[in-house]
């Protein structure tokens, strides 16, 4: 196994929000390899097939149901727990969803985040706090550069600006509360992560999955929106890396990360999905322009000088590289050929080698 996550990670007990979810469980997965006390609290998973249940997920991890909008449970959970380092992952993560349902979107972006940083805050084993955000957290703006950590962040529709206000209220707590009590708070975003797993509604790689499978056409709406793609373990390991730091140095590292793709990899929704459908070696995919639909960026690139400098965390996988893997699990589950926990563990193992964690 790897050298410093490890050695790090072995013994602590880490509290993670979300567990139930795609990136959450991955996130959960990795932890309990390096050898830690893992704490899951999250809401059931809401969709069927779903990760955590078809990957075993709750297995050698303390796993409570719970929602980050109850700040009771959440407070008693810290309290009995005592987590050392909290990521928080937690969230209402759909955009056209948000659309939909803009109070549930809030409530559990923005005042979840609260909850999370009031009970940690509260918890004197806390000493290291990673809040994931998005990248999506920006303001809009024309130009197809990438967005940069001190760019201004906003939102024209309730997902944005509920992550916009979620960067907001950590550097408010960071500043009121954190840095005075040897406490390192740090907001991480992601670009679009792809991998085996996600069975999420009106995203990319879930859609063509489940269109390839059952032999239906897969509807395109957006063909040129482009977007930052990369594999779960990319961000996932970016998390586990700044948590660690944190630990260590402290406030020098409680600011904001970008977590994304090689530049070159930020490429339109179009090619990502024929390169899917060329990588499985079978589907159909069908474009109807969604010009009418609600209001979603057209392009999202992310620079991540920052965390190269700084973090030495860099992207390790090429878009090809996260595709293949991402079909590969996806093809084990539906063929029945690999356990999902058996394939979930083989990609970790092997990204911790290729990225020399």
């Amino acid at each position: 196994m790897t050298a410093h996550l490890k050695d790090f990670y072995q013994g602590k007990t880490v509290l993670v929000t979300g567990h139930t979810g795609f990136k959450g469980g991955w996130l959960a997965v990795w932890l309990k390899l390096l050898g830690a006390r893992v704490i899951g609290f999250a809401l059931p998973p809401d969709t069927e097939p779903n990760f955590f249940s078809v990957a075993g997920i709750a297995g050698d991890m303390a796993s409570i149901m719970g929602d980050v909008q109850q700040l009771p449970a959440l407070s008693a959970l810290f309290r009995q727990h005592s987590p050392d380092v909290v990521i928080h992952n937690a969230a209402q993560a759909i955009v056209r969803r948000a659309y939909r349902e803009p109070v549930q979107t809030y409530a559990t972006n923005v005042m979840g985040t609260v909850h999370v940083l009031e009970a940690a805050r509260h918890t004197p084993s806390v000493r290291s706090v990673v809040v994931v955000t998005s990248d999506k957290c920006y303001e809009e703006r024309k130009s197809p550069d990438g967005y940069r950590e001190e760019d201004a962040i906003g939102g024209s529709e309730p997902y944005s600006s509920s992550k916009a206000a979620a960067e907001l209220i950590v550097s408010a707590y960071r500043r009121s509360y954190f840095n005075s009590d040897g406490v390192a708070v740090a907001s991480a975003r992601a670009g679009n992560v792809i991998g085996g797993g996600d069975w999420s509604e009106d995203r990319l790689l879930p859609d063509i999955v489940r269109g390839i499978w059952s032999d239906r056409p897969v509807v395109i709406r957006r063909p040129n929106s482009v977007r930052p793609w990369q594999h779960v373990l990319e961000p996932v390991g970016g998390y586990l890396v700044l948590a660690e730091r944190l630990w260590k140095e402290g406030t020098k590292y409680a600011e904001a990360w970008n977590f994304g793709p090689a530049e070159d990899d930020a490429i339109p929704v179009f090619e990502v999905a024929r390169q899917v459908v060329l990588a499985w070696g079978k589907g159909e995919l069908r474009i109807e322009d969604d010009a009418a639909g609600p209001h979603e960026a057209v392009h999202l690139r992310l620079n991540c000088e920052k965390s190269g400098a700084r973090l030495g965390w860099r992207p390790k996988l090429s878009l090809k590289q996260a595709i293949e893997r991402t079909v590969d699990w996806y093809r084990g589950f539906y063929e029945k050929s690999s356990a999902p926990s058996a394939i979930t563990e083989r990609q970790i193992h092997e990204y911790m080698r290729v990225a020399d964690l």
